[in-house]
């Protein structure tokens, strides 16, 4: 009997020690199992309630006769388990989560790291190769043993045939995977973004390859199926791409598909064309289960649609790219994207070709921009994100799609969307075009629009800026409006969206109170694009509607506010909306784009070139620079980038000519207050305020204006400027506003320019920043040209010479005439050693 009762305990022990939260603790210490139908009572409740109050835990025993033989307090303790098991289940999860993501992550850090090893591996074996070379080869080399990888060109006669496509898109399939996981490019890990378990990916570029070439591996929870369809749909994610047509579909081999494509790009500023590609795209599915979508041009300028509606883009070349997707055993899949482009920059201003010649803005504008596009929709997909005021994620993305889209179409201003250009005399620093056929109107509900009797008008200029940082800008444009903004040229635009009618001029005056609230609607996954709407609070001057509210809302997106990221382009582009704010409401956007310019390394010997190039409207108001941590400054810092502007205002076509002068004036406005602006915020040390040092050996600002009037008049033996100019640090102020063009260039194989007072500025139509870019050749004809080489002795053995009158060019081709020019040494007192040769051009003007 003694051994039945301790066989009970122990029965009862073992059952007590198992914790589970389906029994509970009496005052004894003793365990009683929950029975089903308590557990289900408790689960009820526990779903709605999830940390009932102690009045709730009483009502429940009084409901439930179930639980009438529960105490409240084990009542109480039951929930505490039942939530810290509920905690420990979603923590698991949590875990497990990351555990596939970090063993995926992993398992691409390997593979990369194969790749490199046998990247190291073949160039040890080539360095090798080229050792034994140089020992036994003769003193002739041989060209063909040149390694350059090039692309074939396939003739039209290939593509006019399936089996010539398919041949085509094989090999285009092999040269993609041997840059997707081979060693086909040499890739270096691209600027600011390490990979880690929280990073959207590995992110590389190219380096010394044909082109420009980018590429991103990370791993997304979709299907590859999903995230195949996602990418080729370009103009979905690529704000860059105006149209994708499809012009041929057949099936190939593996159920793939081959696509003949034409597809148009929108420049990024007013001073270039745009671009198109006519492509070929493979769709397939490998033997291992990855599906690849691959693609390459055709050759051919004339191949694709119809030539005359692509009279305003420079056919483009895209080299084997695309994507290639492998399923993950735990969900999700492994993404390679590959882009590698050559963007013809031989087509745009030398002063923009670092933009087309930059890996690092074909990775954020393309490569980072399709992997960030695809996770976010993985992140929407499976409700991780929420979004305020009862947007859903594809409504917010459409606004964001549209204000981009209708900011590119303003910027380029396409002949077939209906955009001219208003006559002018070509000096204009502001491009007005006009779109008489375009209604503010939405493909989902045409009826929901509003046409004019005119039209749009666009008022667009580009300008360069120099070390101002586009992020560090496009923050302070968002946050202080009023510092740039008419808040009357606001309302003008919003009276455009109220049903009745508007006019101008002639408003109902309103005054700004200068304050502005900034209400979130939804931002991607790494907040490098925000969306919301801005409130701009104003009041009627009238006194009959004095108290009558005359707010303003705006749909905005910022974009490139992060300072690291680098090659972003920075955005601030806005719309005004009716304040019931319908999802298919019209818009008309209007805003700024800064995109950087790739500055040359500092050891290349142009980068002197570059920081010799001296900003004398810095020098204007203060005395001799001699700061030495200024230089040091500028040196770290010298930054280049193209800023663009544009803003649209419907009108009426009798009022057309007032709402053109009006958007002139305000948009140069806007261009002075942005000026001022940057001026503000530009980096300690080089501030336009405090003239900005040059690199060792090359004289500041006031020395250099020094040197070229001493050598003016040790050679020609007259003064250049009035004898009362030339004491202290007026001599910089004068020369700077000379009458006639003063430019120097440096004395080099290939002369640029490095200095130019207004005057000469305004003659080459040019800024400060850009002259650096300009050849001495370049502003010559012909005959000029042969003056200056038949001079060119004469000048190095005397010093000066005299050019007979002749014609010469600005950067925007316009031809200036002048009467005579001078040109002469300009010495460095210390060893008379010839710093640059000076130029002046007497009595100019365009012709």
């Amino acid at each position: 009997m003694a051994m039945v009762i301790q066989q009970q305990q122990q029965q009862q022990q073992r059952e007590s020690s198992s914790g589970s939260i389906n029994k509970h603790q009496l005052d004894n210490g003793k365990y009683v199992r929950y029975t089903a139908e308590q557990v289900e009572a408790l689960e009820r409740v526990y779903s709605e309630c999830p940390k009932p109050s102690s009045l709730r835990r009483q009502q429940l025993i009084r409901e439930c006769p179930i639980l009438s033989n529960i105490e409240p307090k084990q009542i109480k303790v039951w929930f505490q388990n039942r939530r810290c098991r509920e905690k420990q289940r979603k923590e698991a999860s949590r875990l497990q989560t990351v555990n596939r993501k970090l063993t995926a992550m992993n398992k691409l850090l390997m593979e990369e790291n194969d790749r490199l090893q046998k990247q190291v591996s073949q160039l040890v074996c080539e360095n090798g190769y080229m050792k034994q070379q140089l020992r036994t080869a003769p003193a002739t080399t041989d060209a063909s043993c040149d390694s350059v990888v090039t692309t074939p060109q396939h003739s039209l006669r290939d593509a006019n045939n399936p089996a010539g496509l398919l041949s085509i898109a094989e090999e285009t399939l092999a040269e993609f995977l041997s840059k997707a996981t081979g060693t086909a490019v040499d890739w270096v890990q691209m600027p600011g973004m390490k990979p880690g378990p929280d990073s959207v990916g590995i992110f590389a570029i190219s380096q010394s390859c044909s082109g420009v070439a980018a590429r991103a591996c990370g791993l997304v929870s979709l299907e590859p199926t999903k995230i195949a369809e996602i990418l080729k749909d370009r103009p979905s994610w690529f704000r860059d791409c105006r149209s994708l047509e499809v012009f041929t579909m057949f099936p190939a081999g593996n159920a793939g598909t081959i696509e003949l494509l034409y597809t148009q790009a929108y420049a990024p500023t007013t001073l270039a064309p745009a671009r198109d590609f006519w492509t070929l795209r493979y769709t397939t599915t490998l033997d291992n289960g990855s599906l690849v979508v691959c693609e390459r041009s055709l050759s051919g300028s004339g191949a694709g649609p119809n030539p005359a509606s692509a009279a305003q883009f420079v056919r483009a070349e895209m080299l084997p790219s695309g994507c290639l997707i492998r399923p993950c055993d735990g969900g999700g899949s492994i993404i390679h994207i590959v882009d590698h482009l050559n963007l013809e920059a031989w087509s745009v201003p030398e002063v923009l070709r670092p933009l087309y010649e930059s890996s690092k803005v074909v990775a954020q504008r393309m490569t980072i921009a399709a992997l960030r596009y695809v996770r976010q929709i993985a992140q929407e997909t499976s409700g991780e994100v929420v979004y305020g005021l009862g947007r859903q994620p594809a409504v917010l993305r459409t606004f964001s799609q549209r204000l981009s889209r209708g900011f590119n179409d303003a910027v380029n201003g396409f002949n077939d969307d209906g955009w001219s250009l208003m006559t002018c005399d070509g000096a204009e620093d502001v491009i007005i075009a006009v779109n008489s056929t375009k209604s503010l109107s939405t493909a989902s509900n045409p009826t929901n629009s509003l046409a004019f009797l005119g039209g749009i008008l666009c008022a667009k200029a580009s300008m360069l800026l120099q070390n101002v940082p586009p992020a560090l800008l496009v923050r302070f444009l968002r946050e202080h409006r009023s510092e740039w903004a008419d808040f009357n040229v606001d309302a003008y635009s919003a009276a455009s969206l109220k049903s009745g009618s508007y006019a101008y001029p002639g408003m109902r005056p309103t005054r700004f109170t200068g304050s502005q609230i900034i209400m979130p609607l939804g931002h991607t996954i790494e907040h490098e694009e925000l969306l919301e709407v801005i409130r701009l609070e104003g009041h009627s001057l009238a006194q009959e509607d004095a108290f009558v509210s005359r707010d303003i809302h705006l749909l905005q997106i910022c974009s490139g506010v992060d300072e690291n990221a680098v090659g972003a382009c920075s955005e601030l582009v806005f719309a005004p909306i009716d304040e019931m704010f319908p999802d298919d409401g019209p818009l008309l956007p209007s805003g700024f784009r800064i995109i950087p310019l790739d500055s040359k390394t500092p050891d290349t010997p142009d980068t002197l070139t570059a920081h010799r190039t001296l900003d004398l409207t810095s020098s204007l108001e203060v005395g001799p620079a001699t700061n030495p941590a200024a230089g040091d400054s500028s040196s770290c810092h010298h930054t280049r980038s193209v800023l663009t502007i544009a803003f649209q205002f419907p009108f009426e076509s009798n009022l057309q000519d007032n709402v053109a002068t009006m958007a002139r004036q305000y948009v140069r406005s806007v261009i002075s207050s942005v000026q001022r602006v940057a001026m503000a915020i530009c980096p300690s040390g080089l501030s336009p305020t405090l003239g900005p040092k040059l690199s060792p050996g090359s004289p500041e600002a006031l020395t250099l204006a020094h040197w070229i009037c001493q050598s003016y008049s040790y050679h020609l033996g007259a003064e250049l400027l009035r004898s009362d100019s030339v004491g202290g640090d007026s001599v910089l102020k004068n020369l700077w506003q000379h009458s006639d063009a003063i430019l120097c260039c440096s004395l080099k194989s290939m002369p640029v320019f490095i200095f130019a007072n207004q005057a000469g500025l305004d003659m080459l139509e040019t800024t400060l920043v850009a002259l650096q870019d300009i050849t001495l050749d370049k502003i010559f004809d012909e005959s000029g040209r042969k003056a200056l080489c038949a001079d060119f002795a004469k000048l190095m053995q005397q010093g000066f010479t005299y050019l007979p009158a002749g014609i010469c060019m600005s950067t925007m081709g316009r031809h200036v005439s002048y009467e005579q020019a001078v040109a002469w040494k300009v010495l460095a007192p210390e060893d008379n050693a010839v710093h640059c040769l000076a130029f002046s051009f007497i009595n100019w003007s365009f012709v």
